[in-house]
């Protein structure tokens, strides 16, 4: 598993392979789920616009 989030965060992601080992597991898995949907290989779950999040008149 790690050699794939080394491949994953060195190639994919454009990291050193010393930056992805020092980097918390979760932020790793968090961009590598952003790269996976900004490529289009996954869908985000909940998709929101800025006016679901910001009320109308503010």
């Amino acid at each position: 598993m790690f050699i794939r989030l080394i491949y994953y965060g060195t190639a994919q992601l454009n990291r050193s392979e010393e930056e992805v080992w020092l980097m918390p597991l979760g932020h790793l898995m968090d961009l590598w789920e952003c790269h996976k949907q900004f490529t289009g290989i996954a869908k985000p779950k909940q998709e929101l616009f800025i006016d679901d999040v910001i009320p109308v008149g503010l």
